[in-house]
C-alpha cells in the first residue's frame, strides 16, 4: 500500500498544516517507508507465538513495606503556615 502526494496534501489541509515542497516529498517517502515495513511485518507467520501484553516480562521491583517510626507531629506542623487540631490548615476551596 502506497500513500500518494495528494493524500499527504489532503491530510495536511485537514490538519491545517502548511507544508513546503520539501516537506511534502519527505513525508511521502517516510510514510511509504513505514507502510512498506508494516506490510513486511504482516507477512510474518505468528501462529506459534503466544500473545503478550509486554515484550519483556515485568516484575515488581518495589521493596516490602516496613513499619518505621514517623516524624513528630509537632515538628512537622511547625513548618506549616497554619495548623489546627493537629492538621494542616488550608484555605477553603469551593
Amino acid at each position: 500500500m502506497k500513500i500518494s502526494r495528494e493524500e499527504i496534501e489532503h491530510v495536511a489541509l485537514l490538519a491545517r498544516l502548511e507544508l513546503t515542497e520539501e516537506e511534502l516529498i519527505t513525508n511521502t517517502e517516510q510514510l511509504n517507508s513505514i507502510l512498506d515495513y508494516a506490510a513486511m511485518l504482516e507477512k510474518l507467520n505468528t501462529d506459534d507465538i503466544k500473545p503478550t501484553a509486554h515484550a519483556v516480562p515485568l516484575h515488581n521491583v518495589l521493596r516490602e513495606d516496613q513499619v518505621q517510626p514517623s516524624m513528630d507531629r509537632e515538628k512537622v506542623l511547625g513548618n506549616a503556615p497554619q495548623a489546627e487540631g493537629g492538621f494542616f490548615k488550608v484555605p477553603r476551596i469551593v
